[in-house]
């Protein structure tokens, strides 16, 4: 193995193995020590993990798992009835957090098509929190579940939608052929998706299913190749690992997957945050730190009241709809992509870049704390907040 390789991944899972014991007997989120233990290590603390792009490459398949897994908790017939109630709330919300991102940059004198993206980035919440800090019993049975999933998959297709006017905006135009090929493919590859599920998968699924080696496997191969297929339809990987997911939902042993693949998701999600923080220049904090301040803050504020308010429009009771608001409170993963977009493509320039990561990393901070203190979830510090 390379000696680079493996003294990254010691530093990496034993130095969170320490701060994640730590963080538990202090009563913190463990989130909160992975993305601390890569500020830390990472190129602009200590140095000791000098590749953090290969770490960050890498971690993206943590995302893609937890899109599968989502995938295989939902049942097409609840998606699509979710999706009727859900889609308007998502969109009018989307807006509002569109126009006051822009605001914001155009205050701090952030040039108009900067303040554009900046708005857009601020458009998504975060599934891998989200859904991380999610109970599981509420995500398999409940009503609730149920229009979180339902809501990220509509502000995913948003983003993605946003993705590619940005990737096809690297030679200043936008292409809309290619982004209309990509949107015409979706309900192609899922036809697709169906008919191999129906007439391979399923069938050497109950062939072999005393084979848990082979399930696995077949599984993995499975999620990566649709993944594969939707990135060169013009799709992201993480909406293809989603169709992969929902083909598969409706199989007996969708469960068992679900339940063999936690661990490897848990392991890529680990080097997900801690790239997320290593990669984040602290050297840019003293310009940033107003604008992301403000930025942070008023999506942490903004976030759970709009989604309170749209959600009570749609008669859901007030309980669920506070504990909706503040579970998708903070900015998305999705945002630090629309930066890396935007800046390789030339639209913004480093700061404004660093300045969608930094708000986005406040937001996940300060969320995963109300979230861990105050509403069910799998890591709570009170007892009775615990759920798994």
């Amino acid at each position: 193995m390379n000696d680079a390789v493996f003294h990254s991944f010691f530093l990496i899972f034993s130095g969170a193995a320490l701060l994640a014991s730590l963080a538990l007997y202090g009563r913190q989120p463990l989130l909160v020590a992975y993305i601390a233990l890569g500020a830390l290590l990472g190129p602009y603390g200590l140095a000791a993990v000098p590749d953090v792009k290969l770490i960050a490459d890498i971690s993206h398949v943590g995302i893609i798992f937890l899109l599968f897994l989502l995938g295989l908790d939902m049942q097409p017939q609840s998606l699509l009835r979710v999706f009727k109630q859900v889609t308007l709330v998502t969109l009018i919300s989307s807006l509002i957090f569109a126009v006051s991102g822009f605001a914001i940059a155009r205050l701090f004198a952030f040039d108009m098509l900067e303040s554009l993206i900046i708005g857009a980035a601020m458009m998504f919440s975060s599934t891998i929190i989200g859904i991380k800090l999610l109970p599981t019993t509420i995500l398999h049975h409940r009503h609730t579940g149920e229009l979180m999933v339902g809501m990220l998959l509509v502000q995913d297709f948003l983003a993605i939608f946003i993705l590619l006017v940005l990737l096809s905006s690297e030679s200043g135009n936008v292409n809309p052929v290619r982004i209309g090929t990509a949107f015409l493919a979706l309900p192609l590859i899922f036809m697709l998706c169906v008919g191999v599920v129906r007439y391979i998968l399923l069938p050497l699924f109950t062939r072999f299913d005393r084979m848990s080696e082979y399930v696995f496997l077949l599984a993995i191969g499975w999620c990566m190749g649709v993944s594969a297929l939707a990135e060169m339809a013009g799709l992201s990987r993480e909406i293809g690992a989603f169709i992969a997911g929902i083909t598969v939902a409706t199989s007996p042993i969708a469960q068992y997957i679900a339940l063999s693949l936690k661990p490897l998701r848990d392991f890529f999600l680990i080097l997900f945050f801690f790239s997320l923080g290593a990669q984040f220049d602290l050297g840019l904090l003293p310009e940033l730190l107003a604008p992301a301040l403000a930025l942070g803050l008023c999506m942490l504020l903004l976030k759970p009241l709009a989604f309170h308010y749209l959600l009570r429009t749609q008669h859901e009771h007030n309980a669920l709809s506070w504990d909706l608001g503040f579970r998708l409170g903070q900015i998305s993963e999705f945002s630090l992509l629309i930066a890396y977009v935007a800046h390789s493509a030339g639209l913004i320039n480093n700061l404004a870049s660093h300045l969608i990561q930094a708000a986005a990393i406040l937001s996940f901070l300060v969320s995963s704390y109300i979230v861990v203190l105050y509403f069910p979830n799998p890591i709570a510090v009170k007892e009775h907040l615990r759920r798994g």
